[in-house]
């Protein structure tokens, strides 16, 4: 209640300042920050000035005005605090937040210091913009794309002498080509496009903290629902063939029983990469053949059938880790993980060190292939085999229509041995 005697609070004043106006009309409190807010303008007609005060009044009175200064980048912070990711993505979200948000470009600050009430469909179709003509959203003008920041050499040079201690008068001057001295250099700069696919990864982590300040009351709406994003690329699913991936089985197995079996677990499976390592003897049965997998995507159980062959090689896989807990005297427990660097299987492996170390099988072999293509693989053999869309989609954790979208190729061609079959069924008429 106000006390008697006291004054109001004037929610609007006009400051004159040498040949100009300023109007400054209190907005209530920053509920990031927890400041004061004011809208502030200015003008050099007094007139003028009496109209934008009663115009920004109203505007408070309907409450569009910005609620925050805070900016997207905290806001991206605190939604990513309470977001419930595999490590793997969240890792790959700080990072896209990192190098294409919050980046400085030629000296300017990131989006990610922009004030949220300014991050307009505008602001963000031309960040896409920008990034699908260069990913460093360079100025288009020549330039060098530095390995180091700070003072330091562009150009390195380790010169490769012959054994032995130097002659008198010192090496001679060779060429560091023919010579293969090492050269280490800053290379010039060129344009490299972000891909759609990443662009859009970049638009649902804007979109997503955006439409989580809306709920917070931080702002008033969300930009990212009218910004018109990059068109999702089509799928182009790459799987090896047949006998490469019998091949990268064997060389897998050739390293390490225990690297050989999950590489062969992926290629009858078709499980994702996070699904896998956080893979625990628990969700193994192996009297049922089955395992049970966390979907990374879903969220949601799902249980994958095992064939006799899977089921061999992961009970051998689970006697070499019943020895092993033998050996260092410790006991076994359905919590430990499936794959791991640790004998006792207490860690499971990393995610990232998997992707690599199947690159390099790969690269060793002659074959142009990846991690994630097992898994295009499993479904496409799947589905070639005649294997249902349905049955397909359900063992690789599918959302509905994901199977058809993704792997439209080789569905068109089982409808079409589908239709072949029931044609053969029937004799043609006379």
């Amino acid at each position: 209640m106000r006390q008697p005697g006291r004054k109001r609070r004037q929610r609007g004043s006009i400051v004159k300042r040498g040949n100009s106006f300023r109007v400054l009309v209190y907005a209530g409190t920053d509920p990031v920050t927890g400041k004061r807010v004011y809208l502030d303008e200015s003008t050099t007609d007094e007139a003028e000035a009496q109209r934008i005060l009663t115009r920004l009044l109203a505007q408070v009175d309907k409450q569009n005005q910005a609620r925050t200064k805070g900016t997207l980048g905290y806001a991206i912070e605190e939604w990513l605090r309470v977001q419930e990711l595999e490590q793997a993505t969240r890792e790959t979200y700080e990072m896209y937040v990192r190098r294409y948000i919050n980046a400085t470009v030629n000296g300017k600050p990131g989006l990610g210091e922009e004030p949220m009430s300014k991050v307009s469909a505008r602001v963000l179709e031309k960040l896409y913009a920008e990034l699908r003509r260069c990913r460093a959203r360079c100025d288009g003008r020549p330039g060098v794309d530095h390995r180091v920041e700070g003072d330091h050499e562009c150009r390195v040079v380790r010169h490769k002498y012959p054994p032995g201690r130097p002659p008198a008068g010192g090496y001679p001057d060779h060429d560091c080509a023919t010579a293969s001295c090492q050269v280490t250099e800053c290379k010039p700069h060129a344009c490299r496009p972000l891909a759609n696919a990443s662009i859009l990864k970049i638009h649902f982590i804007i979109a997503g903290t955006l439409s989580a300040a809306v709920r917070w009351d931080w702002i008033d709406r969300n930009p990212a629902e009218v910004a018109k994003k990059p068109e999702q690329p089509k799928p182009q699913p790459k799987p090896p063939t047949v006998d490469q991936a019998a091949r990268i089985v064997d060389g897998a197995w050739a390293e390490d029983p225990a690297w050989g079996t999950l590489v062969w677990l992926v290629n009858v499976t078709g499980l994702r990469r996070g699904e896998l390592v956080a893979l625990r003897w628990r969700d193994v049965d192996l009297t049922d053949s089955a395992l049970y997998c966390w979907d990374t995507k879903t969220g949601t159980m799902r249980r994958v059938s095992l064939d006799p062959v899977t089921v061999e090689l992961l009970t051998e896989h689970h006697e070499r880790y019943e020895k092993a807990c033998r050996d260092l005297d410790v006991s076994t427990t359905a919590d430990a993980y499936v794959f791991s660097y640790s004998p006792t299987h207490d860690r499971p492996c990393n995610g990232s060190g998997i992707t690599h170390r199947y690159a390099r099988l790969c690269k060793r072999l002659g074959i142009d292939s990846h991690l994630h293509a097992m898994r295009h693989y499993s479904a496409t053999q799947l589905l070639t085999a005649g294997v249902d869309v349905r049955t397909v989609g359900g063992r690789l954790g599918h959302a509905p229509g994901t199977t058809l979208r993704v792997y439209s190729a080789w569905t068109d061609q089982a409808d079409k041995r589908a239709a072949e079959i029931l044609g053969n069924r029937l004799k043609r008429p006379k």
